[in-house]
């Protein structure tokens, strides 16, 4: 059903995927629980190198405001995966980031599979799936923004969200039928 890509090898188109086809970030697991959340911000590319310098990581960067209860899995695993489902599931895209899973189980709701890799979990829709370590991760800070205006535009109740960067470990793609 999937391939296992080597991170450094993706070739995508990270403004479309996040901006407008939107991403599910999963976090959790199948024992402790999990839950997953849209996004439509963020970025993929390399970031810090380990053990020689031309090692540089490939990383995602996402962001999730403080009240997402997907939040509470990413603190607690470390990790999350980035999902890109295929156009035809748009709709459950708008369900997982509409609703919470504090209050049901938005995933069923919306029609999508969990599948379990360890402590990840990620779903059988998806056309493609990073897994992602967290390296970093702070708080976006209004002092930090040379723009007032995306300020209040974005943020007009100050509840600014937490940055995280994720080692991209793993990549799935979905097999060609």
């Amino acid at each position: 059903m999937f391939e296992q890509l080597d991170p450094k090898d993706l070739q995508i188109k990270p403004v479309e995927m996040f901006g407008s086809d939107w991403m599910a970030l999963t976090a959790g697991n199948e024992e402790e629980g999990y839950n997953a959340m849209t996004i439509a911000w963020g970025q993929i590319g390399t970031l810090w190198e380990r053990e020689t310098h031309a090692n540089r990581l490939p990383v995602a960067t996402c962001f999730v405001r403080p009240s997402r209860y997907t939040k509470t899995f990413i603190d607690r695993e470390k990790s999350f995966t980035l999902c890109l489902l295929p156009k035809e599931h748009k709709k459950a895209l708008g369900i997982l980031g509409s609703r919470s899973g504090r209050d049901g189980n938005k995933i069923a709701e919306a029609g999508l599979t969990p599948v379990f890799d360890g402590k990840m979990t990620y779903f059988k829709e998806s056309e493609l799936v990073l897994f992602c370590h967290v390296l970093y991760h702070a708080p976006l800070l209004e002092e930090g923004f040379t723009d007032r205006d995306l300020v209040d535009f974005n943020y007009p109740k100050r509840d600014f969200h937490t940055m995280y960067v994720g080692e991209i470990v793993k990549a799935y793609r979905k097999k060609a039928d």
